[in-house]
């Protein structure tokens, strides 16, 4: 091993920014469905679908391939078309106001809330118009967004609240899960979320009709999937009803998302634990650190931990930080490049650097540091002392 070249007296390390949590429990789950012979949309996408509902307590569940595809039959089960406004955050994956205008819908970006970084309800209802259609808050890195606050707009302007809970598996609001406040929730399982199942997502929603006209929608609008049509007891005649999409899950995703949801509280418990150990090590050194709970009754999911760095203690901007943990083997992240930062959204939304001031002072000193079951006590140990270290080094 080589000795870090500064003061910390530890070996360099390699601790990538995230890897997943796979144990024997997960190889024997894909294991099963490959040796069952149904590998598609079958018995181990229902079985995922009803336990992860019962789990968020939503009264239906949509096993789909992406959080993607969750948005977008959302926005459609929303009613959301072309004319419609739907407010959301500059704060968020590209898929969030890519899926808005994918339906033929107008995206309207509002700043975020300084503390939480989730959407600033006050900033939506200055957005709202007479063509504002829906709510679109994003449950930021885990945080619970202020849902309350964002039903009773919906309320008193007609409004559907879509919630976009891609972080936000384990999040709870008011002493309640995620999955069952707005009139729809959209989860992500992609490979470093709390929950995966390599790639996929999950569509919640409160109303069985529409949820049933979506779930044949996922599926190229077909009466049928393969697994009412091909098992002893279906039947092989089915009608195309709608002119749907390629948005199914597969068995062998599924297998995935049983194993993981099976330990799902003790994985969690890990990232907890981790982050107490970061909170506790960084409240003195030079950082603006994320909220614990913004409410009584609100649980953080801890799909990221952003530290933000504190220009008036501090020395060093973020690129250089990021750098020098990266010499010292530590991957980090920055989630996420503003909305309105990206060229095809300052054409085609008209939005502009300067717009969300929150949102950009957050962005420019924001960085993701290494959070996983996968995580050592040792690993977690060296990035303490590697971050800690750079922050007295730059320390005014």
């Amino acid at each position: 091993m080589v000795t870090s070249s500064n003061s910390t007296d530890q070996a360099v390390r390699s601790v990538p920014y995230a890897l997943p949590y796979l144990a024997d429990e997960e190889i024997a789950g894909v294991v099963a469905a490959l040796r069952s012979g149904w590998i598609t949309t079958g018995p181990q996408v229902k079985e995922f679908e009803q336990r992860f509902a019962r789990h968020v307590k939503a009264p239906q569940a949509i096993a789909l391939n992406s959080c993607t595809a969750a948005l977008h039959l959302a926005l459609l089960g929303a009613g959301v078309g072309p004319g419609d406004e739907v407010i959301t955050t500059p704060l968020t994956f590209c898929a969030t106001v890519n899926t808005i205008l994918h339906v033929g819908a107008r995206p309207v970006l509002a700043d975020v809330d300084p503390r939480t970084l989730c959407l600033s309800p006050d900033a939506a209802a200055a957005k709202i118009t007479p063509r504002t259609k829906a709510l679109l808050p994003v449950h930021y890195a885990g945080c619970p967004a202020d849902m309350a606050a964002f039903l009773h707009l919906a309320q008193e302007h007609r409004l559907a609240v879509i919630e976009d809970a891609a972080h936000a598996i384990g999040t709870e609001y008011n002493n309640q899960p995620i999955g069952a406040l707005g009139d729809f929730t959209c989860f992500s399982f992609y490979a470093t979320k709390n929950l995966t199942t390599g790639e996929g997502g999950m569509l919640t929603g409160k109303d069985e009709s529409t949820t049933e006209r979506l779930r044949k929608l996922a599926l190229h609008g077909m009466s049928r999937d393969a697994w009412q049509r091909y098992s002893l007891a279906g039947s092989w005649a089915y009608q195309v009803e709608m002119a749907g999409f390629k948005y199914n899950m597969t068995d062998l995703a599924a297998a995935l998302g049983l194993a993981q949801l099976e330990r799902f509280a003790w994985l969690q418990q890990i990232r907890e634990g981790y982050v107490a150990r970061y909170q506790s090590a960084f409240a003195e050194s030079g950082f603006e650190l994320p909220p614990q709970s913004p409410r009584p009754g609100d649980r953080h999911s801890w799909h990221l931990y952003i530290l933000r760095l504190d220009p008036c203690q501090l020395t060093i901007e973020r690129g250089d930080f990021i750098k020098q943990l990266q010499a010292v083997g530590i991957g980090t992240s920055v989630h996420f490049i503003p909305i309105h930062l990206h060229p095809y959204y300052q054409q085609e939304l008209g939005v502009r650097p300067g717009d969300f001031p929150v949102t950009e002072r957050a962005y420019s000193r924001m960085l993701s540091l290494p959070l996983y079951p996968k995580l050592s006590e040792e690993d977690v140990s060296y990035v303490i002392a590697q971050v800690t270290h750079l922050a007295q080094r730059y320390r005014k």
